[in-house]
C-alpha cells in the first residue's frame, strides 16, 4: 500500500491522499471513458460509499472493500485518511457529479464532490462484484482543456513516446517543433505526488502549457507519467524508496531519450524542474554534467518536513483564526517533522511512513541542500519564482539567490503577481485559486526560451 498525500501537498498542491491495492489499476488519463456503457449500479455503489465517508462510518466503507483493500486500508487507516483530506481542502459540502471509465475487469467512478476550499474526486474504483478495490482523491479534472493564447499549434506537432524501458517505461508525449531542426529540448520533470504528463492540478494542466508554449518558440518539450502514477502498487512494495526512484532516474532517461531523437541537438537538451523537480534539479544535473542547462521552477530550498507544517499553518491561517481542532491537526503535523528530523541512518529500512514516504525517503533529502550542490554545477542556471506562492515562498527564492549570486551562469526572476502554478491573479493566494482555469503566464514562456536561445554550445 502507498498513501502518498502529505508529499502532494508539500510541493505540488494540495493534499491528495492516495491510495493502491497490488492489483494493475492507475489513476491515470490512458482509461478508456465508456460511460453510457456503465451501469447506474456501479455509480450508486460509489456514491454511497462516498456518503458513508462524509458520515465518517468508516467500519461501514470498510465492508464494501475487497479483500485486499480490506488488508491494505483496515477501518483506522481509512479515518485517518479522509481525515487528513478535510484537513487539507476543508469541510465536505456536497456531491455534485459522477462519470465513469473503465479499464480491463475494473470501472473507476469519479464522484466530484465540492469541499469548503475545493472541488475533490473521489475516485472509487470497483471491480465486477462491485467490491471497492481501490480509492483515490484527487482534484476535480472534467474540464475541457483550451491551448492558451499564445500556443500556436499549427507549428509543432505531438506525438507520443516511451521514456525509459523495462518494468519502469512510461508513457510520454514530445512536442516537436515543425522543421528540419535541429532543435533544443526541454525535459519536464513533475512536483511531488503521483502527477500525469500535464501535472494536472484541478482544472490547469502547467505542463501542457509549457509544452505548447516553448514548442511555439522552436523548442521541443518532452512530459510523461510520473512513475507513482504508472507504477504505484510497485513502488509500495519498495521500502527503501527515494527521491531517485520517484523522480531522478526518469528524468535521465529522458534527457538520454531526446539525445537519440531526431530532428534534435544534443547538445541543447535542458531540464525544466518544477517544485520538487525545481529542488532536485542540482541533483540531475550533477548526475548528468552534459545536460545544457537547468530550470528550476518554485523549487523549495528547505528541508520539506519544515514546509509541510509552514504551509498547513497558512492554510488554516486563511480565515484568520485556527481553532482547537486545526492547533490539533498542526501539532500533529509538527510532530510528525520532529519524527523525521529524529531518524537515524539504522532506521533506513524501517517501513513505517512518516508524511506519506518511508524513512529512506526522508533520510535521503537530510543532508541535501540544493543551492549549496548547485554552486558547483558547471551548467547555466534559470531560478523562477512566484511572489505569490505560499507552498515554495519567497523564503526559498532568496536561499537560491543568497548561495548562487556572483555565480556568472545564474539567471534570477520573480513575478509578483503568479502562484505556485505560475498562474496570475491579485489577491493573497487560496487553494480555490487551482479551481479556476488559467495557464502559466506568457512572460515565464518568452523568459525560458530567451534564456534557452542565449545558451549556446
Amino acid at each position: 500500500m502507498l498513501v502518498h498525500f502529505i508529499l502532494t501537498a508539500s510541493l505540488s498542491v494540495q493534499l491528495f491522499a492516495f491510495v493502491s491495492t497490488n492489483k494493475k489499476v492507475s489513476a491515470g488519463n490512458n482509461l478508456s471513458t465508456s460511460s453510457n456503457e456503465m451501469q447506474d449500479d456501479f455509480i450508486t455503489v460509489a456514491q454511497h460509499f462516498t456518503d458513508l465517508l462524509v458520515k465518517k462510518d468508516f467500519a461501514a466503507a470498510e465492508a464494501l472493500f475487497d479483500d485486499t483493500m480490506k488488508a491494505a486500508m483496515p477501518q483506522v487507516k481509512l479515518e485517518e485518511t479522509w481525515n487528513a483530506v478535510l484537513s487539507q481542502v476543508g469541510a465536505f459540502k456536497q456531491q455534485l457529479k459522477t462519470r465513469t471509465e473503465k479499464r480491463a475487469a475494473y470501472v473507476m467512478v469519479f464522484v466530484t464532490c465540492d469541499f469548503e476550499r475545493m472541488k475533490l474526486d473521489v475516485r472509487v474504483v470497483l471491480d465486477q462484484s462491485k467490491h471497492v478495490a481501490g480509492l483515490f482523491f484527487g482534484p476535480a479534472t472534467n474540464v475541457e482543456y483550451t491551448w492558451p493564447t499564445y500556443v500556436k499549434p499549427d507549428s509543432f506537432q505531438e506525438k507520443e513516446v516511451v521514456v525509459g524501458s523495462g518494468e519502469w517505461a512510461l508513457p510520454g508525449t514530445l512536442s516537436l517543433p515543425a522543421g528540419n531542426g535541429p532543435f533544443p529540448a526541454v525535459v519536464l520533470v513533475h512536483g511531488s505526488g503521483p502527477n500525469d504528463r500535464d501535472e494536472t492540478l484541478s482544472v490547469n494542466k502547467p505542463f501542457r502549457d509549457l509544452a505548447g508554449g516553448l514548442a511555439s518558440k522552436g523548442i521541443a518539450v518532452l512530459r510523461y507519467e510520473k512513475r507513482t502514477r504508472e507504477y504505484p502498487a510497485k513502488l509500495a512494495a519498495i521500502h527503501s524508496f527515494t527521491v531517485k526512484d520517484e523522480t531522478i532516474d526518469d528524468a535521465l532517461a529522458a534527457v538520454s531519450l531526446l539525445k537519440t531523437t531526431e530532428r534534435i541537438d544534443p547538445k541543447r537538451v535542458f531540464v525544466l524542474g518544477h517544485s520538487l523537480g525545481g529542488m532536485l534539479v542540482p541533483r540531475i544535473g550533477t548526475l548528468d554534467p552534459t545536460i545544457a542547462g537547468l530550470i528550476s521552477l518554485a523549487g523549495a530550498t528547505r528541508h520539506l518536513e519544515d514546509v509541510i507544517p509552514d504551509q498547513y499553518n497558512y492554510l488554516l491561517s486563511l480565515d484568520g483564526s485556527i481553532s482547537k481542532e486545526d492547533q490539533a491537526q498542526l501539532d500533529k503535523y509538527k510532530q510528525m517533522s520532529a519524527e523525521v528530523k529524529a531518524l537515524k541512518p539504522s532506521d533506513s529500512g524501517s517501513p513505517k511512513m512518516i508524511f506519506g514516504a518511508p524513512a529512506s525517503y526522508w533520510l535521503d533529502l537530510s543532508d541535501y541542500d540544493p543551492p549549496q550542490l548547485a554552486k558547483a554545477l558547471k551548467q547555466p542556471l534559470l531560478i523562477l519564482q512566484g511572489e505569490r506562492d505560499y507552498q515554495v515562498t519567497m523564503s526559498d527564492f532568496n536561499n537560491w539567490k543568497t548561495a548562487l549570486t556572483g555565480k556568472s551562469n545564474v539567471t534570477f526572476k520573480t513575478y509578483p503577481e503568479l502562484n505556485h502554478l505560475f498562474l496570475s491573479g491579485t489577491r493573497k493566494s487560496t487553494p480555490a485559486e487551482y479551481d479556476q482555469v488559467g495557464h502559466v503566464d506568457v512572460r515565464v514562456i518568452e523568459d525560458i526560451a530567451a534564456w534557452i536561445s542565449s545558451i549556446r554550445k
